[in-house]
């Protein structure tokens, strides 16, 4: 990697770390699910994307909704990037953006089953403000990018909103 992608990733990197410190609830129940994803399908049927979104807090899901254009393996995505989410308590594209930083991947070096886990973008810690993540809302259908951005929006207009 060169010292212009080393430089780019970092980047990336201290703009994912501030997007979690800032996105932080000071609360997070079913209501709060139910709200959250209603406008993550919203903000989706706007961009015509083919997404699954699914929120989480500790076990239980709270929030599923698969639109037109996305199957099982859109399920099997956010379960494994949420994993992601549980174990690091970071977003799912946060850690493998941590890898690639060091010059490394995720599924080589976590020693974690790539079959289990997905540090890929579209996972997102929900985080409560004097309790810490209690759960994670994720998408799945876009290029990794896309869905973390599109997940970033929702929490930006859901805190905007609360």
């Amino acid at each position: 990697m060169t010292a212009q992608e080393e430089a780019a990733v970092q980047d990336e990197v201290t703009a994912m770390e501030e997007a979690e410190r800032r996105l932080t609830l000071d609360r997070f129940g079913n209501d709060d699910a139910w709200r959250l994803g209603s406008l993550l399908v919203g903000l989706a049927r706007e961009r015509d994307a083919a997404v699954t979104i699914g929120i989480r807090r500790g076990a239980q899901r709270l929030f599923h909704c698969a639109l037109p254009g996305t199957s099982a393996d859109n399920d099997a995505w956010i379960a494994r990037k949420c994993r992601v989410v549980e174990r690091y308590g970071e977003s799912s594209f946060l850690v493998g953006a941590r890898f690639r930083a060091k010059g490394r991947t995720f599924e080589e070096s976590s020693r974690l089953d790539p079959d289990r886990y997905a540090a890929h973008g579209g996972a997102f810690p929900l985080r409560v403000r004097g309790t810490g993540v209690v759960g994670a809302v994720a998408v799945s259908g876009l290029p990794q990018a896309e869905d973390h951005a599109l997940v970033v929006a929702g929490l930006e207009r859901f805190l905007a909103d609360s």
